[in-house]
């Protein structure tokens, strides 16, 4: 009931960006900002082959600094997070709240019954083409860089999205969405601002490989057996390993890092599902891209395949193995 009030209450607030712009009532930022997404969406078309509908062409402020706020979850000694099911968009990795105290009740809760727990404020999603999605106040801001990155993301969504598989969509939006960004900076002949996107993405990949490190050696951990005390005093010593690789890594970058709010909380096993969904697989997803020489379209087509095979099939090609899933026990 909260998520359909919270919907209707988003959708209720909408205005076309063509009249915002024309406005004199809007802030100048605001203004450029929208006028910078119409080039974006079109591109995204034009380009990207992305869906040209009624998408991100209109803008809504729904006065809150994130337009819902993610409740993710997994058991103490599990890297695998919980799932929750919901109509139309199936089982997904996190239960989310269009009110941070809501979220952080739901939170409580599950600590309280021993679950690693974390609450990611969320800018944007897609409600994978049932709606028209407005461009958001949470996302004014933002660079223009964000702002493509985020649509050309949220568009992948509603072009191919899989039931019950957010690795695989995760992963297909986020290839995308880098693709996109590359190709759009090339066209603007923004070499400089793609030198800085590729340095970025690379200090991304970086830390994802950290995260995917200690997430190896936590499942081998969690699948040993050992008494639980001793089990958690080693998960406490490489979760400080973690941070103690991260911190350095930051500082050879001159102190600032991908996910550094992630690293100011206590990092605990949800944080590493989070990441384990959206990069796991866009290896496989860009090896994909490359086999059919950067064509879109065939890439696209591809991807539709992929889709329709066993879910151990696709994740054996796309992910180099079956990811440990909600619901798969770490232990034996």
């Amino acid at each position: 009931m909260q998520s359909a009030h919270g919907q209707l209450n988003l959708m209720s607030k909408r205005q076309p960006i063509s009249r915002v712009i024309a406005s004199p009532g809007t802030p100048p930022a605001v203004r450029a900002q929208l006028q910078a997404v119409s080039q974006i969406r079109k591109f995204a078309v034009d380009e990207l082959g992305l869906p040209d509908n009624g998408s991100y062409r209109s803008y809504a402020d729904v006065g809150r600094p994130y337009v819902v706020w993610n409740v993710v979850a997994a058991p103490e000694f599990s890297v695998s997070p919980r799932e929750w099911c919901y109509p139309i968009v199936g089982c997904v990795a996190y239960r989310g709240y269009f009110g941070l105290r809501r979220a952080h009740s739901f939170a409580d809760k599950l600590q309280r019954r021993g679950f690693d727990v974390s609450v990611e404020g969320v800018a944007a999603y897609s409600t994978l083409g049932h709606f028209n999605d407005p461009v958001l106040n949470t996302m004014v801001g933002w660079s223009d860089i964000a702002l493509a990155s985020i649509i050309f993301h949220e568009l992948s969504h509603q072009m191919i999205y899989l039931p019950n598989d957010a690795n695989f969509n995760e992963a297909f939006a986020t290839t995308v969405e880098q693709e996109g960004v590359r190709r759009w900076l090339k066209a603007l002949g923004r070499d400089q601002d793609l030198l800085a996107f590729a340095r970025q993405q690379q200090r991304y990949q970086e830390v994802v490989a950290l995260m995917i490190r200690t997430r190896g050696g936590l499942r081998a951990l969690y699948a040993s057996g050992i008494e639980p005390s001793l089990m958690r005093d080693r998960k406490t010593e490489a979760y400080a390993a973690l941070h103690d690789s991260y911190e350095q890594l930051k500082s050879a970058w001159g102190g600032h890092a991908p996910f550094e709010s992630w690293f100011e909380e206590q990092l605990n096993n949800a944080y590493l599902a989070s990441a384990a969904t959206y990069f796991d697989c866009v290896p496989g997803f860009e090896h994909e891209l490359e086999s059919v020489g950067g064509n879109l379209g065939a890439f696209y087509r591809r991807v539709r395949e992929l889709s329709k095979l066993d879910q151990a099939r696709r994740d054996a090609l796309l992910c180099g193995q079956a990811p440990l899933r909600a619901g798969a026990s770490d232990r034996p």
